[in-house]
């Protein structure tokens, strides 16, 4: 990040990108933190979006709209899988008319950088998909999880909704518990009324078409729009509902156990250092996965919320610009101190 931002002018711009499954968020900020303009498109993740570097640069125009391009000094994109995402990035950078590339990091250090200004410390996100990661030095140097909707992504919205659909499925087909899942993936699937008197093979298997349909054509991560259907039920009581919830939250504190170097029943983390931050919807909403992920986790760590993981981003290109300066250090106070649009 230090050669793309080198030689910033007074009155320099810094773009701070954060990728998600389901959304990009782009800020555009000053070098004393003040945030200039903002922007928001489609998701940006290379595995379950069809063009994200369309979404990027959406995000990228929206938030540059009556800004002077040519004082935009570097930017940090923050990507899941930073390595396959630099392409899609750079085209986005070039087809906004930015000289110069940005840096492209972990999607879960912006989100890091959103929350606090510590060095050092861990993150764990659940949001369309999940990951946790150690981070030192503002680097990550280690992750759990964040393997994608068939390998991995525990605890995560696809993960949630997939097993929304199909705990609905076993109920209609008598291998699962009876359940109110079944009427409300049905309405959220189909359509109100879909579920009717009907709850046989007839609604199985329109169920089973129309989820295989929705995600060939809007992608994986449509999955997680169910998510909050089961999440909902959970909290009003329904027991497969809450059983669901409840196994999200165990895998995601057994990732976050991972990165903080916790032993199984140790009172507080042994890597010790900084701060667990919690980001992605599913953790900073007051969901029923986020009561119980706190209420576990917060015993054994300082658990903080991303506030804008976008601005965290900012923050990290202006820290890049001005390496030690404690001008660097205001601006990121300021820029996480701000609401997030």
């Amino acid at each position: 990040m230090e050669e793309i931002c080198r030689g910033a002018a007074v009155g320099a711009l810094y773009v701070g990108v954060d990728g998600g499954g389901t959304s990009t968020r782009c800020v555009v900020a000053t070098e004393s933190g003040e945030i200039a303009g903002r922007g928001r498109a489609g998701g940006a993740n290379a595995i379950s979006v069809p063009d994200p570097a369309a979404n990027l640069r959406a995000a990228l125009l929206g938030a540059l709209a009556g800004l002077d391009r040519t004082s935009v000094a570097g930017g940090v994109f923050g990507l899941a899988g930073a390595a396959r995402a630099a392409e899609p990035a750079e085209r986005a950078w070039r087809e906004a008319g930015l000289a110069g590339r940005p840096a492209v990091v972990a999607d879960v250090l912006v989100a890091f950088a959103g929350a606090t200004e510590e060095p050092d410390g861990a993150v764990l996100v659940a949001g369309t998909g999940a990951i946790g990661a150690r981070v030192r030095d503002r680097r990550v140097v280690r992750r759990a999880d964040g393997l994608g909707w068939i390998l991995g992504d525990e605890g995560s919205g696809v993960w949630l909704g997939r097993r929304a659909a199909a705990a609905a499925l076993n109920a209609i087909d008598g291998r699962g518990a009876p359940t109110v899942l079944v009427a409300r993936v049905a309405e959220a699937v189909l359509g109100a009324g879909a579920a009717g008197e009907d709850d046989g093979p007839a609604l199985a298997q329109a169920l089973v078409a129309a989820v295989y349909a929705r995600v060939a054509e809007a992608g994986p991560a449509w999955l997680g729009t169910l998510a909050p259907v089961v999440d909902a039920a959970a909290h009003e009581g329904d027991e497969v509902a809450r059983g669901v919830v409840a196994e999200a939250a165990r895998r995601l504190c057994r990732t976050a156990r991972v990165v903080t170097g916790e032993p199984a029943g140790a009172a507080r983390p042994a890597g010790g250092g900084g701060p667990l931050v919690l980001a992605g919807s599913l953790l900073t909403e007051p969901t029923e996965l986020a009561h119980l992920v706190t209420a576990e986790l917060g015993r054994r760590a300082t658990l903080v919320r991303v506030r804008d993981a976008a601005a965290g981003a900012a923050a990290l290109a202006v820290r890049a610009a001005l390496p030690g300066d404690p001008r660097a250090a205001e601006a990121h106070r300021a820029l996480i101190g701000q609401e997030g649009a």
